[in-house]
C-alpha cells in the first residue's frame, strides 16, 4: 500500500506509552508513515486510559477533539484502543460513534492488520507479530522505558489495573537485555524500567523477585548511562534491592514507591500486601544509607472509612519521613473494584480538603529540599532546550523524566549544549520543583 500518514496520542501512564510505541512499529512495519500534526494524518490512534474517573473522561474528550479531523483535515479513520476500551469494550462500540475501530489492549500486531484492512479491504502481506526492535520511540531519543513485565497480581481493592491487564507475566531477562541493548544501540542513554509493580518482577517467571538481578544486568549494557527505577512496591522493596541500586554506579539512586497509606486498618481493606511498619524500616534503612537517596511516592486520600485521625496519621508519617517526591489522589469509585461497595465512602469535599492539606505540607519539604541542594554541583542530561524562553532544561538522578521538576540554565551561557548531553551544573536557587543552575 501507499505510504498512510498516522498520528498517536498517547494517554496515561509509560506502560501505555510504551504499547503506543509497540503499536505505531507494527504500523510503520506495514508501510504507515508517522507525523506528529493531527492534521496531516490519515490515521488517528488514540491510545487510552482508564485507571480512574478523570483519566475516563479526559480520555473521551481527546476522542472527540482528533474527530474533528476528520471533518477538517486528512483523517480517514479514527481508531482508540488502549485501557478504557479494553475495560468497556461493547458500551464504546455501541455508543462512540465519533471512532471507526476500538481496540483493547492486546495483540498490537492484529491492530495493525485491523487498520489496513479497514482502509484497503485487505489483510497485508506479512501479518503477524514482529521485532520488540520495530518499537518506534515517541520519547526524545536519548531517552526510554524498558516495560519489565505486565499487568498485576495485587489486586488492590481500589484498582482496576487487573479487570484491564489481567495478572503479572513478567518478561525473560534475556529478552529484556536484549531490548536494553538493542536502545542502547540506538542512541538511548537512560533507561527507566516500569511495569505495574517492578519489584515483583520476576516471581511469576522464576519463583521469587528477580529485580535486582536484572538490574545488575542492565547496567552491564555498555552505551548505557543511567538506570532509573519508577513502580516498586513496598513489600518487594528490601534492602538487597536497594543495595543493589547503591552498588551498581549507572543506577539512580532514586526509587519510586508508592505506599498509599500508613495507617495499618487502610491499608489492609486496601489489600495492600505488606505492612505499615515495613514502609518504615525500609524508608529509614535507605535515609541511612545514603542520605542523598531520592524517594518518591503516591498517596491516596479519601479511601472508604478513612477517618480524621487515619488521615492526620498519614500526614504525621509523611512529615516525620519526608519523601522527596509525592503524588497525592483524592480516592476514586471505580467500577467493579470491591472498594466501591464499601460502606462509608468519604464526600468530595472531606477528600478535596484533605489532599489540599497534604500537598501544602508536601510544598514546604519539597521547598526544604531544594534549598538544600543549593551550592552543590550535579551531572545532568539536557533534556529539552526551549529557544523560545532561552532556558536549557535538564535533569539530575534526582529527577524522573515526565513526573519531576527540572533543572534551569539559560541558553546563552550553555550555548554548546545539545540534546542528550551530559553536563556539569552548580545549583545557584531553588523552587518548589524546578531548580536554577550555572554551567561548571
Amino acid at each position: 500500500m501507499n505510504k498512510t500518514t498516522v498520528g498517536a496520542v498517547s494517554l496515561g501512564c509509560s506502560k501505555n506509552r510504551v504499547d503506543t510505541e509497540e503499536i505505531l512499529g507494527e504500523l510503520i512495519a506495514r508501510g504507515f508513515e508517522p507525523v506528529s500534526d493531527p492534521a496531516e494524518a490519515e490515521v488517528i490512534l488514540i491510545n487510552t486510559c482508564g485507571f480512574i474517573e478523570s483519566a475516563k473522561v479526559d480520555s473521551l474528550d481527546t476522542v472527540f477533539e482528533m474527530a474533528q479531523y476528520k471533518a477538517s483535515g486528512l483523517c480517514r479513520l479514527l481508531v482508540v484502543c488502549g485501557c478504557l476500551s479494553e475495560r468497556y469494550l461493547e458500551e464504546l462500540r455501541d455508543e462512540l460513534v465519533e471512532a471507526d475501530l476500538i481496540w483493547g489492549v492486546r495483540d498490537h500486531a492484529g491492530l495493525a492488520d485491523a487498520i489496513v484492512q479497514r482502509l484497503t479491504g485487505e489483510l497485508p502481506e506479512e501479518s503477524g507479530c514482529r521485532s520488540i526492535a520495530d518499537r518506534v520511540l515517541t520519547t526524545p531519543s536519548h531517552r526510554a522505558y524498558l516495560r519489565i513485565a505486565d499487568g498485576c497480581d495485587n489486586r488492590c481493592t481500589y484498582c482496576a489495573i487487573p479487570l484491564i491487564r489481567g495478572g503479572r507475566v513478567s518478561y525473560p531477562i534475556e529478552q529484556l537485555v536484549k531490548e536494553a541493548e538493542g536502545l542502547a544501540e540506538r542512541g538511548v542513554t537512560e533507561l527507566t524500567v516500569i511495569a505495574q509493580d517492578t519489584s515483583a518482577y520476576g516471581i511469576d517467571l522464576y519463583g521469587e523477585p528477580k529485580l535486582a538481578e536484572l538490574l545488575k544486568k542492565l547496567a552491564a549494557v555498555e552505551k548505557l548511562h543511567w538506570v532509573r527505577l519508577l513502580y516498586t512496591y513496598p513489600n518487594t522493596v528490601d534492602e538487597r534491592l536497594i543495595d543493589t541500586v547503591l552498588q551498581e554506579p549507572k543506577i539512580c539512586n532514586y526509587i519510586d514507591m508508592p505506599i498509599q497509606h500508613i495507617n495499618a486498618d487502610l491499608l489492609r481493606s486496601m489489600n495492600r500486601h505488606g505492612t505499615a511498619e515495613h514502609i518504615r524500616e525500609i524508608t529509614d534503612y535507605i535515609r541511612r544509607a545514603s542520605p542523598d537517596f531520592i524517594l518518591r511516592t503516591t498517596a491516596i486520600v479519601g479511601f472508604p472509612g478513612e477517618t480524621e485521625e487515619q488521615f492526620s496519621e498519614l500526614l504525621a508519617f509523611l512529615k516525620e519521613h519526608p519523601y522527596d517526591r509525592l503524588g497525592a489522589f483524592t480516592y476514586s469509585a471505580e467500577d467493579g473494584t470491591p472498594a466501591a461497595l464499601m460502606p462509608n465512602q468519604v464526600p468530595q469535599k472531606v477528600m478535596d480538603r484533605r489532599l489540599d492539606k497534604l500537598m501544602r505540607q508536601q510544598m514546604a519539604i519539597s521547598l526544604a529540599a531544594n534549598k538544600k541542594r543549593v551550592g552543590r554541583e550535579y551531572e545532568v542530561l539536557v533534556d529539552e532546550i526551549d529557544e523560545s524562553k532561552g532556558v536549557v532544561l535538564c535533569r539530575s538522578y534526582a529527577e524522573a523524566a515526565e513526573v519531576d521538576g527540572f533543572i534551569r540554565l539559560p541558553r546563552e551561557k550553555a550555548s554548546g549544549a545539545a540534546l542528550g548531553d551530559y553536563i556539569n551544573v552548580r545549583i545557584t536557587s531553588a523552587g518548589l520543583y524546578d531548580l536554577d543552575a550555572e554551567l561548571i
